[in-house]
């Protein structure tokens, strides 16, 4: 359960991150204003604490990791949110980053 848990906790800290970065750029470069911006603000915030509730208790091993939930993470939102249209590149870029992920989080330790 522990591996479920972590991968839940992988994809809230992106919604969270990625939503509020999404938030931010819409309120500063679409010019949707500070309400957005601020959504923005506490979006990001939250993903600080959900990082915190990952079972393992190596940051950089976690930041590590996320990197490469981030990358497909913001892929994908740009495919839901914006319309982006990835190339075969993008996907086998976000394909190798998980494969990261997996390795450097769920690899068998002593």
């Amino acid at each position: 359960m522990t591996v479920g848990r972590s991968l839940v906790l992988f994809v809230l800290a992106a919604l969270a991150e990625i939503g509020g970065a999404w938030l931010v750029w819409q309120g500063v470069r679409e010019h949707r204003g500070l309400l957005w911006i601020a959504g923005g603000v506490v979006a990001l915030g939250a993903y600080g604490f959900v990082a915190t509730l990952q079972p393992d208790a190596h940051f950089g091993r976690i930041l590590a990791a996320y990197g490469g939930v981030f990358v497909a993470g913001s892929l994908l939102w740009g495919v839901v949110a914006d319309g982006f249209r990835p190339d075969r590149w993008d996907l086998l870029g976000a394909a190798v980053c998980l494969v990261g992920v997996g390795v450097i989080m769920y690899a068998p330790r002593r």
